[in-house]
C-alpha cells in the first residue's frame, strides 16, 4: 500500500509541476523571464484557463492527500 501511495505522490507531483508551469503569469518577474510576457492564442481564453485552475486544484488536492496518507501510513 506504501508504494502504491508514494507512486500517486510522485505522479501528481510532477504533474503539478506542469499545471503550475501552465499558467500564465500574471506579472512581472520568472515567468517573463522564460517567456511568459508573450501572447500565445491559448492564453487568452478564460475557458482554458478554468480548466486549468481546475485541474491544477484537483491535482493539488489529490497531491496533499497522498501526503497526508503516506504520513499515516508510515506512522503505523
Amino acid at each position: 500500500m506504501t508504494v502504491a501511495v508514494s507512486i500517486v505522490l510522485i505522479m501528481t507531483s510532477l504533474l503539478l509541476i506542469v499545471l503550475v508551469l501552465l499558467h500564465r503569469g500574471k506579472g512581472g518577474g520568472l515567468s517573463d523571464l522564460f517567456g511568459g510576457g508573450i501572447s500565445s492564442s491559448l492564453g487568452g481564453s478564460s475557458v482554458v484557463e478554468k480548466n486549468l485552475d481546475r485541474l491544477t486544484i484537483f491535482t493539488g488536492i489529490v497531491w496533499a492527500a497522498s501526503i497526508v496518507g503516506l504520513g499515516l501510513l508510515l506512522k503505523s
